[in-house]
């Protein structure tokens, strides 16, 4: 291995307790479970692909640090949206400060608000809407179905959105996973902007709703991927709570449990950066150990909570996977 980086010797010099300590030992253990030749799911909720994550997280699939993905379908789109609308995107540095009728003034001017960071509406949402709906239209006439990222995937191979480019392809991390044909379940995928679209145009009866493939078949798919790639032990990465994390972690014991697959083996690896409080039966909040009455993970699977802002701790220690 080439000599350590300066992310690398930064974060192992000054990061020695608390979550800190933490983000180091998972990620030490992040590169054992690659270096043992196992795989790691990375699931992605938030609005991290609008933060950017985009710029590191790229590397990390360039580099086989990620083998199958899980996200909203909000971070799904919104990684193309800064590829082809980022010089449109408004920050609001004093976002806690706005009253109703600023936020009902961004309304109006088409910015769509995640915390400081406005989301343009025309040139992000309908810039895509028209070339996506190309697509979604072509499938149906030829008889085809497919999932929510693969249409995403032909969207950015198909070259069409490359007169749009407003940042260095390289910091795309949905163009590195089409590069790569990079496995990916996206739950809840109705809930997100294009979503809404393509509902609306199956109420309009120009679509049919079963030219995209379900959740359902997002779930068999993913069990079958799991079944074929778990020889060396598949890891969990987690970034945040929701159904991107919710969704993939249960197909081990669906697998064990419903189908009686005795022999699948528990997520051998397991780490999640969250700011979700342990209270009230919510389980972005739960520790890990919960998840071993569930069938999930084993009692030996090494096991970490890093309580923090992901925006923050996910490039830090992708960078230390990287060893930047």
């Amino acid at each position: 291995m080439k000599g350590k980086g300066e992310v690398t010797k930064f974060i192992e010099k000054y990061f020695l307790h608390f979550n800190a300590a933490t983000v180091v030992d998972a990620a030490k253990a992040y590169q054992l479970q690659l270096a043992n030749e196992g795989k790691m799911l990375v699931s992605l909720a938030g609005a991290m692909s609008t933060a950017e994550l985009g710029k590191i997280f790229a590397e990390m699939i360039r580099q086989d640090k990620v083998h199958i993905i899980s996200c909203t379908g909000a971070n799904l789109e919104e990684d193309i949206m800064n590829l082809v609308a980022h010089s449109h995107y408004k920050r609001v540095p004093n976002y806690r400060d706005l009253t109703p009728q600023q936020e009902w003034e961004l309304l109006e001017k088409g910015l769509n608000r995640v915390t400081d960071t406005c989301i343009p509406e025309e040139e992000a949402f309908r810039r895509l809407q028209k070339h996506i709906f190309n697509i979604w239209k072509d499938a149906e006439a030829n008889g085809e179905r497919y999932f929510p990222h693969e249409f995403m995937y032909k969207l950015l191979l198909s070259g069409v959105l490359e007169q749009y480019y407003e940042i260095d392809i390289k910091d795309s991390w949905m163009y590195a996973a089409a590069k790569a044909n990079l496995p990916m379940v996206v739950p809840g995928w109705e809930d997100s902007t294009m979503g809404n679209i393509f509902a609306s145009y199956v109420m309009k009866g120009e679509l049919k709703a079963s030219t995209m493939k379900s959740g359902i078949e997002y779930m068999a798919f993913l069990a079958d991927w799991y079944t074929e790639n778990a020889e060396n032990g598949i890891g969990f990465f987690q970034i945040g709570g929701g159904i991107a994390g919710d969704f993939p972690i249960c197909v081990v014991p669906m697998l064990y449990q419903d189908l009686e697959r005795t022999d699948t083996p528990f997520w051998n690896y397991f780490c999640q950066i969250s700011d979700s409080t342990t209270s009230y039966g919510s389980y972005s909040g739960a520790v890990p150990n919960e998840k071993i009455t569930w069938g999930k993970l084993d009692i030996d699977t090494p096991k970490f909570v890093i309580e923090s802002d992901a925006t923050i701790v996910a490039p830090l220690l992708f960078g230390y996977v990287l060893n930047m």
